[in-house]
């Protein structure tokens, strides 16, 4: 038995299975074709320019005339003997490289296609293999042995048979996609060679085998046989990775698993398919040559490094052929659509249709498969038209005073695109109207210009308007275009005449007087002006609003005069201003009228004597000190108004005798008046300064509603400060109740001596009156004053609590040491017996 074995591995060629049983068939006839189907070769990793790598054989039965040939590659080229080279310098970067030749008859315009394989790596010397350029054709099957590829080498030595590492890679097998079999088809034979010796089964796992997609090869676990059991897919798989297994009967292993690589060979079965079915571009009009419009991208499923899957782009029609059938050209490798002539303009063309075609096989159209799609190019709008005025001069005509008011309307043509910023206008007035009465808007639908009045026109001032207006549009025009003398024109505007109302120059009219001038004396002239200077018309006047109809006015020349005394102090007053409205009227048609406002300022005479207040007043009579507080008033204004002076009337003579006047402040007095006593009481004499009869415990308010003699039971706790202060500090301000004590800063007091002296009252009365004028919270000059609140914590002892400790007859002459104030007391208490 042998110590050394072999797996061997037979190449076997496409369409073989008649040799193999040894049916070799020869044909008479002439068939056009390749001598081979395929043809493998054995290169270096790097080849030079120009290199002979293989020649193939092809005859199309007519002498081969006109035959031309072409690869899928652009490395390597077939001249017209057959001959295979390189183009250029190559390095291989893959162990194979699988390429198509195709030979074309333009005669009969056939077309025929062979495999070219070429392996990198050393070439096999033994066992007859022939060298590069062998043809892998029908063989025998004693052929097929000697083609066995050995994976080790044997060498013999003195102590047996050797096993070496291989030095080699199988090559991978081929298998093209698309096969129309018969199928199973035979790949290749596996083969050990211990199967002289033992019996051996074969196996191969691995995807497509034993491994999804299954059963796509299969082996014959006798013989070695490989199959592929259907047709190929390169689109689906491109390759697959087997491993074959040698066993023995029991399932030793005989033989190292062998790694098969098994490459699909791309056939040009897809064509080339567009994204998308349409596109849409655009461009500017006016571009130039060479511009870029839009991109169109094919993709197809066959090998991108073959010319399988190698795209090309043409345009085939272009719609319209205006100016050019040729407006626009692709890029054929990139699907680039630029400008190639000038010309585009919207105005004339405004969209393309482009059919543009993609082809594989690199653009051949013999043999490529190809595919359509529609470029839309959109031409889009430039300002390259500006906008002209249909006509040259416009008219319009417009009544005085009014505003507001469409007076002309100008039209224009623009055929640059409708309702965009080059379409749109824009209207200037350039001259004609330094007033600013007019104003040009656009109507956005029509794009007219509108002349609109905005500041009334006066007839009597301007009768006519001749206008420049310029109109263009919202985008600038495009370079290299100029305004058209059309962009101007001139617009004519008459003013019509009107019938104005007339108006008062001064409105409203002041003036200045004394109230009480006699009735029918001449006040002022109030006259309106006609602004119709070209029409004869004439002007009445009459009044509108006199409310105290104090006033006449002439109908024809506006004299204002007086039909009543005009008082100051009157209730139609307001602010010494007296104000009358009065209308001024034409005889036009329609009549047409104005108003105007006359104001008086009447300037206050003393014509008002002042008034006691209050007018009346009651006093109990009681042997106490009475007292009221009175004041006056003035119904005229300063200087025409206080100081007062006040004084008693000397008839009857007993008023005198029995009532006196104090002055408290500028406005107040205090009317003291001396009850007759009891003639009991006069021979008594009591005290001044008695505890009941004391005048400071006595002053009251003038207002006072009391009931007398209930009065004089003061509660003396009401004078002290309250706990709380909100109920007064809530009220509304002015308003306060008698026995509250006031808000604010209290006076303070001096303090004064238990017991009294000859001075004190007169002190006491003269140091109240200065506090109560110096006090902010105190009430307004004429309102009441509150003298029996002392303050919270005063020292000062109270008055009442002087008294006499006589009853007889007293001697009153010390009151002539208080001052003259107490004269008149002292004269009343100092005389005799009353009559």
């Amino acid at each position: 038995m042998r110590t050394g074995s072999r797996l061997l591995l037979v190449l076997l060629v496409w369409g073989s299975a008649a040799a193999l049983n040894g049916d070799l068939t020869v044909r008479p006839t002439c068939k056009p074709g390749f001598s081979e189907e395929d043809y493998t070769a054995f290169i270096s990793q790097n080849i030079m320019e120009g290199q002979k790598l293989l020649k193939v054989k092809f005859n199309n039965c007519a002498g081969n005339k006109g035959v031309r040939y072409e690869t899928n590659s652009l490395d390597f080229k077939v001249r017209a003997d057959g001959t295979m080279y390189a183009v250029h310098q190559v390095q291989m970067a893959s162990k194979q490289l699988i390429l198509m030749v195709t030979a074309w008859d333009p005669q009969t315009l056939g077309r025929w296609e062979a495999i070219v394989r070429f392996l990198v790596g050393e070439k096999l010397q033994h066992n007859g293999h022939k060298p590069k350029g062998r043809k892998s054709g029908p063989v025998d099957l004693a052929q097929q042995q000697s083609d066995t590829l050995l994976p080790w080498r044997q060498h013999q030595s003195a102590k047996g048979l050797r096993r070496q590492k291989r030095d080699w890679v199988i090559p991978p097998i081929n298998v093209p996609e698309n096969s129309r079999g018969p199928f199973p088809q035979q790949l290749v034979r596996i083969r050990s060679d211990k199967d002289k010796e033992i019996h051996i089964r074969y196996s191969i796992t691995g995807v497509g085998a034993d491994q999804p997609p299954m059963e796509v090869f299969s082996i014959d676990p006798v013989s070695g046989r490989m199959y592929v059991t259907r047709p190929m897919d390169r689109e689906e798989r491109a390759s697959y990775h087997l491993r074959a297994h040698a066993v023995d009967m029991n399932g030793n292993k005989v033989e190292n698993p062998i790694d098969l690589y098994i490459y699909v060979i791309d056939m040009n079965d897809n064509r080339p398919e567009f994204i998308n079915q349409v596109y849409n571009g655009s461009v500017d009009e006016g571009s130039k040559p060479g511009t870029y419009v839009m991109t169109v991208t094919a993709n197809d499923a066959d090998d991108s490094t073959t010319a399988n899957g190698m795209v090309r782009y043409r345009i085939v029609t272009q719609t319209p052929q205006s100016p050019s059938q040729n407006m626009f050209t692709i890029n054929s490798e990139t699907g680039d659509i630029v400008t190639v002539a000038a010309g585009l303009d919207r105005e004339k063309v405004q969209q393309y249709m482009v059919i543009v075609q993609a082809t594989d096989m690199e653009g051949n159209l013999n043999y490529g498969l190809s595919n359509t799609a529609t470029a839309i190019i959109t031409v889009t709008d430039v300002n390259d038209n500006p906008p002209e005025f249909t006509t040259s001069t416009y008219s319009g005509e417009v009544p005085e005073n009014r505003v507001e008011v469409v007076v002309a309307n100008l039209t224009v043509m623009d055929r640059d695109q409708p309702h965009s910023p080059n379409w749109n206008a824009i209207y200037r007035i350039i001259s004609g109207d330094p007033s600013g009465h007019f104003t040009i808007r656009t109507d956005p639908v029509t794009n007219e210009g509108m002349v609109t009045v905005v500041k009334a026109v006066d007839y009597e001032m301007n009768r006519a308007f001749m206008l420049t207006v310029m109109v263009s549009n919202q985008a600038p025009l495009a370079s290299g275009i100029q305004m058209s003398f059309q962009s101007t024109a001139g617009v004519t505007i008459s003013v019509t005449d009107v019938n104005e109302a007339p108006y008062f120059p001064t409105n409203h009219k002041l003036i200045r007087l004394e109230e009480g001038v006699p009735t029918g004396t001449v006040l002022t002239t109030f006259s309106a002006v006609d602004p119709d200077r070209f029409m004869q018309q004439a002007v009445r006047y009459s009044k509108l609003s006199d409310p105290a109809n104090w006033l006449n006015i002439n109908a024809t020349n506006g004299q204002i005069t007086t039909a009543a005394v005009l008082d100051r102090e009157s209730d139609y007053i307001k602010n010494n201003v007296y104000e009358a409205t009065f209308l001024a009227a034409d005889n036009g048609i329609p009549p047409a009228s104005g108003t105007g406002t006359l104001q008086i300022y009447l300037i206050d005479i003393n014509d008002n004597a002042p008034e006691l207040l209050p007018k009346e007043a009651q006093i109990c009579e009681k042997p106490n000190l009475n007292v009221i507080n009175i004041t006056a008033a003035d119904a005229d204004i300063d200087p025409n108004v206080g100081p007062f002076v006040f004084e008693l009337p000397s008839v009857p003579s007993a008023v005198r005798k029995n009532w006196t006047i104090t002055r408290l402040n500028a406005m107040v007095l205090l009317f003291v008046v001396w009850m007759k006593r009891r003639e009991k009481e006069r021979h008594t004499k009591q005290l001044l300064i008695d505890p009941e009869d004391d005048v400071r415990d006595n002053i009251l308010k003038y207002d006072e509603e009391g009931g007398g003699e209930e009065d004089q039971d003061y509660d003396l706790s009401q004078l002290q400060q309250p706990e709380t202060m909100d109920h007064v500090l809530n009220k509304a301000p002015g308003v306060r109740r008698v026995d509250e004590r006031p808000i604010g800063a209290e006076p303070q007091y001096p303090i004064r001596p238990v017991i009294p002296h000859p001075g004190d009252i007169g002190d006491f009365i003269n140091e109240g009156l200065r506090a109560a004028d110096n006090d902010p919270t105190a009430p307004p000059y004429d309102s009441l004053l509150v003298f029996d609140y002392e303050g919270s914590g005063s020292t000062a002892g109270s008055v009442s609590s002087l008294n006499s400790s006589s009853s007889g007859d007293q001697d009153y002459d010390y009151l002539n040491d208080w001052g003259p104030r107490f004269k008149k007391l002292a004269d009343m208490y100092g005389g005799g017996e009353e009559d």
